[in-house]
């Protein structure tokens, strides 16, 4: 590996070391070990927020884009509120040492299917520093040790969360390196990171097309990519208009600059004269650009002009896409040609076209009359996240403690030979 300075390679061995010990540790040592990092991140709330406001200032003297100053601002409701996702996690049961198959083999060899940490994972993100405590207590839960590799506009944050949490780990007994931070800034750290597969079992980026690229093209350490999200809501030509425009407005507009919104639209020729200059109304109340196809255009004063581009692109902004189809086939096509392979959705009330689209769409998550907002973890019940993987190995949608672990088969015989 090239040499930047940064002795990644005493990170690596640290983690490697650190995640034998956290497999011997009960649910109640993690669970305990939890609820101190969890009361320490209050406890030393004034010294995250001195840390936090020098990255503020920073992102403000560099003009950064308003909404990823919020992304980057702590306060205190913000600091309580990842003490009380470290305490929810403690809530949930613990996937280790589960047996998720039994069986007998006829020579009486008992076989169990049983689930264990990935090992060390690595995760690289932009700048949002509750990633820091959130990623920590999801791979801490189950057994794994975590390096983090943050963004540089969150370097003193991290750097603050990162020395709380290490230092309650210590003072309950656990070696602090289950969580180490790599505290450099140097781009060409973050490129020999992703080449650290001697010691990190699995990749996890999460931020913006740009970075999970990076990763995917340049890591040697298996990745799971999380984040882009082109998602699409199909308005079959049965649909209720009603209950289209409700999803769509909520799809778009709740949030606009998370992976589940709603960025492309997808409707039908037979139902595009009544619905669009419905919908159209609609988003333009909350401040909606319309980018459309020609036909689209005929029904929306308002609709401009959309480019083959549009179709593909993850907007996170208050623009969406429209494109008009001849049936739900041509529906299919299109999205699985512009999507992401995150989230989409399906407004009809036919069964068996719903069946059709869920069957043939690929994606992680294929919705029928609901938004494609609830992609997400504790929308889905896990109780956390560590992201929403858009590939298909190992892991898939939301991503919650079960989807951090491997498993292994342990073989139980009473003295059998191979012949």
């Amino acid at each position: 590996m090239q040499e930047t300075g940064f002795d990644l390679i005493t990170l690596g061995k640290s983690a490697c070391t650190a995640k034998y010990e956290l497999q011997a540790l009960t649910t109640n040592q993690k669970n305990n070990a939890l609820k101190q990092v969890a009361a320490a991140l209050v406890e030393q709330s004034a010294v995250i927020l001195e840390a936090n406001a020098i990255d503020i200032a920073n992102g403000e003297a560099k003009g950064m884009h308003q909404g990823l100053l919020d992304r980057l601002r702590l306060t205190e409701a913000r600091i309580q509120a990842m003490s009380e996702g470290l305490l929810q996690i403690v809530e949930l049961s613990d996937p280790i040492g589960e047996i998720m198959e039994t069986f007998d083999r006829p020579n009486g060899l008992y076989i169990s299917k049983v689930r264990v940490p990935l090992g060390v994972i690595g995760i690289i993100y932009e700048s949002r520093p509750n990633v820091t405590a959130d990623a920590f207590g999801l791979c801490f839960k189950t057994g794994n040790a975590v390096i983090l590799k943050g963004g540089a506009d969150a370097i003193h944050s991290n750097r603050a969360i990162s020395d709380v949490i290490r230092k309650a780990l210590k003072a309950a007994g656990v070696n602090p390196n289950a969580v180490q931070l790599i505290d450099s800034t140097d781009r060409a750290v973050t490129s020999e990171f992703m080449r650290l597969n001697q010691y990190v079992d699995v990749l996890i980026p999460r931020g913006g097309a740009g970075l999970i690229r990076a990763v995917v093209e340049n890591s040697t350490i298996p990745v799971i990519e999380t984040g882009t999200g082109n998602c699409h809501i199909y308005v079959d030509k049965d649909a209720d208009i009603e209950i289209a425009l409700n999803i769509i407005d909520n799809a778009k507009t709740q949030r606009i600059g998370v992976c589940n919104a709603c960025e492309s639209l997808v409707v039908h020729k037979d139902i595009a004269a009544d619905f669009l200059p419905k919908l159209e109304e609609r988003l333009l109340a909350k401040n909606v650009e319309i980018r459309g196809d020609v036909a689209a255009q005929c029904f929306m004063a308002h609709c401009k002009g959309a480019t083959e581009e549009d179709f593909g692109t993850e907007y996170l902004d208050y623009i969406i896409s429209v494109k008009t189809v001849a049936s739900i086939s041509e529906a299919i096509s299109h999205i699985n040609k512009y999507n992401t392979k995150h989230s989409e959705a399906i407004i009809t009330k036919d069964l068996n076209r719903a069946n059709l689209f869920t069957g043939l769409v690929d994606a992680a998550c294929v919705y029928v009359n609901a938004s494609t907002r609830f992609t997400d973890g504790f929308e889905f019940g896990f109780g956390a996240e560590i992201g929403i993987s858009t590939q298909k190995l190992h892991a898939r949608g939301p991503m919650g403690l079960k989807e951090l672990t491997s498993y292994k088969y342990t073989i139980l015989g009473n003295g059998q030979i191979r012949g």
